[in-house]
């Protein structure tokens, strides 16, 4: 089963606004978004949650950004993970995010990795953005490369699967000389085929240079709906996760907060303080066919901060 919406966060930020004062916000940011200084219970949310409660309103939040950060901001989140593909959209976002009091200690990139050619591509272009975000405290890139066709069945072969694992090396290795470091992502597609593709991403790479963003809710599908199989992945990965993505669902479908649901959140933070791992925790609730309409994106992400507060801030 492929994603069942489709990815504005992948190209999102293009259509912001460049400020003739990025320069000036990449180094005043830089010295309010200082990591080691901030409680753990520091909270970001994903920039894919907003995008898909608000064209439920019927709203465009690329459209509206510079409010929809004030927005998250007034939610009480720390931080916004944007989704980006390059440099400029970086260098456009972040002057909004310093306007609005908001951090980027994480951001998601796309890249293409199973070819030679497009992975030295991808590269390139990712350590170009480490060099643009390194002022501003951004220490997490995030990733999930990309699929040979979205929405399609093709999965990648065994040797496609080799040249991704070692071009994720390459990406891990060149952005630690940056400071950042590589969070594997995945999808439901990645778990088809006994998860053959996820499992070769975490034991084909070296743990030193490629760590995990947990995205519970996408383990928990892709494997059909199982906690079984989910907390399976924290058993065997736990220590390498990074980022814990979060999300809920009932009987299979996205919740419209984060709460009690299909997936046992208490048990998954117990697990993972278990395995010594302390996420950077980041909000991705989310609506699809047959979620509940019942409160504004804003209210939404309030209740689900205050439960991954609640949950996950001891982690």
């Amino acid at each position: 089963m492929t994603h069942p919406i489709s990815f504005p966060r992948r190209d999102f930020v293009r259509r912001l606004t460049a400020a003739s004062f990025a320069a000036t916000a990449l180094s005043t940011l830089g010295r309010r978004s200082g990591a080691a200084e901030s409680p753990r219970w520091h909270l970001s949310t994903n920039s894919y949650s907003w995008h898909v409660f608000y064209q439920r309103e019927g709203r465009d939040f690329g459209a509206e950004l510079n409010a929809g950060l004030a927005e998250v901001k007034a939610c009480g989140i720390d931080g916004f993970e944007p989704g980006v593909g390059g440099v400029n959209d970086v260098e456009n976002l972040i002057p909004l995010l310093l306007k609005n009091g908001l951090e980027m200690r994480s951001l998601y990139v796309n890249s293409t990795l199973h070819t030679e050619a497009e992975a030295a591509k991808s590269i390139e272009n990712i350590v170009a953005v480490a060099k643009a975000t390194r002022a501003v405290g951004t220490r997490i890139f995030v990733t999930n490369p990309n699929p040979i066709q979205w929405g399609g069945a093709q999965n990648k072969d065994d040797g496609q699967l080799r040249v991704q694992a070692a071009s994720m090396n390459r990406l891990g290795a060149a952005l630690k000389e940056h400071g950042v470091t590589l969070a594997y992502h995945n999808h439901d597609i990645e778990l088809r085929n006994a998860g053959r593709e996820f499992h070769h991403m975490m034991l084909g790479t070296d743990p030193a240079l490629v760590s995990l963003c947990l995205d519970s809710h996408w383990v928990y599908r892709g494997s059909g709906n199982s906690q079984v199989a989910l907390f399976d992945v924290v058993k065997l990965y736990g220590s390498r996760v990074v980022e814990l993505h979060l999300r809920q669902s009932n009987a299979g479908i996205w919740s419209e907060t984060l709460d009690s649901g299909d997936i046992d959140h208490e048990r998954l933070a117990a697990d993972l303080r278990k395995a010594g791992a302390k996420p950077h925790l980041v909000l991705e609730v989310a609506v699809e066919k047959g979620t509940p309409k019942t409160m504004s994106p804003a209210e939404a992400h309030r209740r689900s901060a205050a439960y991954a507060r609640r949950v996950f801030g001891a982690v």
